[in-house]
């Protein structure tokens, strides 16, 4: 074992994580709060830290949840820390609300409850103008119908399975989909040529992708004008990915039958053709616990071993632990740099065991195992490499 001493991670909560998630941090070696001052880590939900003074402590940020809008990014980026999150934790969460919108708009439930509640009289007059006004809200059913799925990553995949069960046809548009995300698609699932192809054919549409500028305004007043008439517009994403005023204007058009979003927005308040929701797709028991378990297993990891999963900065990197002694550089992704690591290490005399390096974007990062303890000068050396943003010597830790 190297000569070290014992570690204590400190672990800052700017929300209120699940206990089954803190639970993980091994007591011995972490201490989670939301009292830390110099926090090696930052666990999150939806505090908006993009005003935030984050301590330069700190190694790297977990969001308890898939979309990382409310953080730094790219200021993160800068110094060389590793945003995770949970990608696919809370799928599920957000595919049963889903089905509930569908099911909302396509029989009309909440203008239906409205109503009811604001019958009076007593019981057989309460009956007669439930039987004269329910014809208001005859709605249709899903079977035949076509569902358009704009994003086909974990949520998507569900959604699209759920509703063949259902009986609809389903057509999905991803050009971004990964090789594992297809394997796993149903074969059932219609491959449409572009957004525009998708909205022409389906009755309902539902988007599931993250908020980039690519995707700021996916629909916009162009794209509503291609909708087919009379569809459903869900969207259980990101408030920014639909132009709200385009979503008015095809509303008042008749091209828009619902717009069911999970964003409350003051332009859409108390209007009857649109369904608004707390942002309630994670908000389930089970979901707030994949999530934490999944993020706080992956910042234990990075902290410990350097192994980076789900982030969305840098690239996935796991290397098993052959030697006891590893060194973790994050850099920006120019030539020459991974030379210069290994030229510093041996004129050192450091022997290396093994060394593995990929890059993301502007983002590269390079982990490598040696065979003796690591001097903090040759630390500071690889540190004052141009280009090099974050160097971490990771021993074993001491138990």
């Amino acid at each position: 074992m190297p000569e070290r001493a014992h570690k204590v991670f400190q672990i800052f909560t700017l929300d209120q994580i699940s206990p089954l998630g803190l639970k993980r941090f091994v007591a011995s070696h972490y201490v989670a709060g939301k009292d830390i001052v110099e926090p090696d880590a930052i666990l999150v939900r939806s505090h908006n830290m993009l005003k935030m003074d984050i301590p330069a402590s700190v190694k790297a940020i977990g969001r308890a949840g898939a979309g990382t809008n409310n953080i730094p990014v790219k200021d993160m980026n800068l110094r060389g820390v590793p945003v995770f999150n949970a990608p696919g934790a809370n799928a599920n969460a957000v595919k049963e609300l889903v089905l509930a919108g569908i099911l909302m708009a396509s029989r009309n439930l909440v203008s239906a409850i409205r109503f009811t509640e604001g019958l009076q009289g007593d019981a057989a007059t309460l009956h007669k103008l439930a039987e004269e006004g329910k014809k208001q809200f005859a709605g249709i059913e899903l079977p035949g119908r076509t569902l358009g799925i704009i994003g086909l990553g974990a949520v998507g995949r569900l959604v699209a399975d759920a509703a063949i069960r259902l009986g609809m046809r389903v057509m999905g548009y991803d050009p971004e989909i990964t090789i594992e995300a297809a394997w796993n698609l149903s074969a059932e699932v219609k491959k449409a040529h572009s957004i525009e192809d998708l909205l022409r054919n389906s009755d309902f549409v539902t988007l599931h992708v993250p908020l980039l500028e690519a995707t700021r305004y996916l629909i916009n007043q162009e794209r509503v004008q291609s909708m087919k008439k009379g569809a459903i517009l869900l969207n259980f994403s990101r408030d920014g990915i639909v132009d709200e005023n385009a979503v008015l204007m095809g509303i008042e058009s008749g091209t828009i039958k619902n717009y069911v979003c999970d964003f409350p927005s003051q332009k859409f308040q108390h209007h009857a053709a649109v369904i608004m929701l707390p942002h309630l797709g994670a908000s389930t028991r089970e979901a707030e616990e994949n999530c934490a378990i999944m993020v706080v297993d992956q910042v234990m990891d990075y902290l410990e071993n350097g192994n980076i999963t789900n982030t969305v900065n840098f690239p996935n990197m796991t290397m098993g632990r052959e030697s006891p002694y590893r060194v973790a550089v994050a850099n920006s992704n120019v030539p020459n740099i991974l030379g210069q690591i290994s030229t510093t290490m041996a004129k050192t005399g450091l022997n290396i065991h093994n060394m593995t390096n990929k890059s993301r974007g502007e983002m590269a990062y390079t982990l490598v195992d040696v065979d003796s303890p690591v001097p903090q000068q040759t630390i500071d050396e690889i540190a004052a490499i141009p280009g090099v943003l974050m160097v971490r010597y990771l021993p074993i830790l001491a138990e």
